[in-house]
């Protein structure tokens, strides 16, 4: 009975000691909890408040930007030399590919166009998804995916060794603007050579099938031109040139903003060129959903 007794009084022992760690442990896992949760919604709210700040100095940046480029006529002949370069490498050098996915984009349309939409009495709605697919919608895309995976990169890699070799704060230091000098001419450069890439897409992606209907249809090329005028509309025209438009502020902006945004350590000028085209490619499909759901709302 002593023996009984004397065990009973040591499991209670045990039991109130095992109980009160568990109830520390909850208490200490308790606190812990809570401290990760404060530091994970306070990391999130500074986060939210980064990026809100970025986005608002970007847009300062590209309304510097925009002045300084309507400024431009203004300038020297280095800034226009620098202009014509870059519509050199940016739409010049990027002719070429365009036309080739112009021409193979639109003739693969009209081939499916012909075969399946012709099987159910539709065969005229081919016309209609062509100007919609090479003019409206994939075209100014595909040119502003072609654009920033060239110049993006080389844009924002050339200016941000300028800014690790210290060439900005000497161009500052003389009284001259790099916003106004560099940035301007190229943000012009790579606007223009979107529009124009965008323009010699549509042409290529929609005079390229008039000639491989033939062998694949009845359709004779007048009447090709004939039902593409009447799919063509000014509507889809005017889409198509602020797409193009909006596309090249966007490429432009990233990359020269990235370049001037480089420290002072030469590894960062590979840095800047991704940071670059991954925010490009970012902007640009947030732009072109917008600028599609209000087209189609409207």
């Amino acid at each position: 009975m002593i023996l009984t007794s004397l065990n009973k009084k040591s499991n209670k022992k045990q039991n109130l000691y095992l109980k009160s760690i568990v109830r520390k442990i909850d208490i200490y896992a308790d606190n812990i909890v809570e401290k990760e949760y404060k530091k994970m919604v306070k990391e999130f709210g500074q986060n939210i408040r980064t990026a809100i700040s970025n986005f608002f100095y970007s847009l300062g940046y590209l309304g510097k930007l925009i002045t300084a480029s309507l400024l431009f006529a203004s300038r020297g002949k280095t800034a226009r030399k620098i202009l014509i370069m870059q519509l050199l490498f940016t739409y010049v050098e990027a002719l070429p590919i365009c036309a080739i996915l112009a021409v193979v984009i639109g003739t693969a349309v009209v081939f499916m166009g012909t075969t399946f939409l012709a099987s159910i009495g539709q065969a005229k709605l081919t016309y209609d998804l062509l100007v919609i697919i090479v003019t409206k919608e994939l075209g100014p895309l595909l040119v502003a995916f072609i654009v920033t995976a060239r110049s993006a990169t080389a844009i924002a890699t050339e200016i941000s060794t300028m800014v690790v070799n210290q060439e900005i704060e000497a161009y500052i230091s003389v009284g001259i603007d790099p916003i106004v000098h560099l940035a301007a001419p190229r943000f012009l450069g790579v606007t223009f050579s979107v529009f124009f890439l965008n323009l010699y897409f549509s042409i290529f992606g929609l005079i390229a099938p008039s000639l491989a209907i033939q062998f694949i249809s009845t359709t004779q090329i007048a009447e090709y031109f004939k039902n593409l005028f009447t799919a063509l509309s000014f509507k889809a025209i005017t889409i198509s040139v602020i797409k193009s438009i909006v596309f090249g502020m966007i490429i432009s902006g990233c990359a020269t903003l990235f370049g001037f945004s480089t420290g002072r350590a030469s590894t960062e000028i590979p840095m800047a060129g991704l940071k670059a085209v991954s925010k490009s490619f970012v902007y640009l499909i947030l732009a072109y959903v917008f600028i599609t759901v209000i087209t189609y709302i409207f």
